[in-house]
């Protein structure tokens, strides 16, 4: 019988904190050259369909490299095609978001799918939230409500302009979308092989957004950039999320992900320092006070003591 494959051995701890802190630093920049892009002409489902494109390619060639299998277990296909549904949803509205209101705060808005990961698995038969849990998410919806400024606006008498509305309603759609994929991930296919998974889900993306894009189901949704700092801005973004994606996959089994994954909350942080820099777009001092809120919340939340 041949011997069992070693797993890989361990980033020290610095290091691997040190690789996420970088990586999300990268999917910040990715969604700050978006917003760059969408404020140049460039349609939606085109970002999409660069990113993914170039990231299916990526993971394409390290399967194959790896030799992976790539039959689907009984029973899986159609729960694989959902999730990558999902994922060409989470992403769709996520940038939607990103193009209406700022990046950070969208970000924000949308890294709330723990809770609502946490709340669907206990709908759906799991266990119900731990008084800890259930007091850190009361704490991320406290943090939310001062990112999104509502004292100010109620003390303002002003409603929420259409754009301002609709971008938080599609980031939390997001969230939402990306916490189903992530329970359809746990629960009906983990028998899948995660490499495997991945490219088939990016595929599905990449297929979903072509089709999209040639029907127009989304009005201006393939339009090209404006400019030469349009088409600059797409190819920094499919730059920084191919190569973030690819990294991040390759040294997963090496980062000792249920431990240090909640450094990957820096992410907002990051967007926030990067959109205040390129886009100056300027949170107030109740945001910046809320938005720590939320991700001191989220880190707690899914930071796991036994680890």
């Amino acid at each position: 019988m041949p011997a069992p494959t070693a797993s890989p051995a361990l980033f020290p701890r610095q290091v691997a904190v040190l690789l996420l802190a970088l990586l999300a630093c990268a999917f910040a920049g990715n969604h700050i050259s978006a917003r760059i892009a969408f404020d140049d002409g460039t349609g939606l489902l085109l970002a999409i369909l660069c990113r993914s494109g170039v990231a299916m390619l990526v993971l394409t060639g390290i399967v194959l490299w790896q030799r992976q299998p790539l039959g689907l277990p009984a029973g899986t296909r159609r729960w694989q095609l959902l999730l990558g549904l999902l994922i060409a949803t989470q992403s769709l509205c996520l940038y939607s978001a990103v193009a209406r209101i700022p990046v950070a705060l969208a970000l924000l808005v949308g890294n709330t799918f723990p809770i609502v990961l946490a709340l669907l698995t206990w709908a759906l038969g799991g266990g119900a939230p731990s008084r800890r849990q259930a007091t850190l998410m009361g704490l991320i919806l406290l943090g939310l409500v001062f990112v999104l400024d509502v004292p100010g606006r109620l003390a303002a008498h002003e409603g929420a302009g259409p754009e301002w509305s609709l971008g938080v309603a599609l980031a939390f759609c997001a969230a939402c979308a990306f916490a189903c994929a992530l329970w359809i991930t746990d629960h009906k296919l983990a028998a899948l092989r995660g490499p495997v998974r991945s490219m088939l889900t990016l595929m599905i993306v990449f297929c979903s957004m072509a089709v999209a894009g040639a029907s127009g189901l989304v009005p201006g949704g393939m339009s090209t950039p404006s400019s030469s700092g349009g088409w600059m801005a797409l190819g920094a973004l499919v730059l920084l999320y191919g190569t973030a994606f690819s990294v991040l996959f390759v040294s997963v089994p090496r980062l000792n992900m249920p431990q240090n994954a909640p450094v990957m909350n820096v992410e907002p942080i990051a967007t926030l320092l990067l959109g205040w820099v390129l886009l100056d777009q300027v949170l107030s001092g109740m945001q910046l006070a809320g938005g720590a809120i939320v991700v001191a919340g989220i880190v707690l939340l899914t930071y796991r003591k036994d680890a």
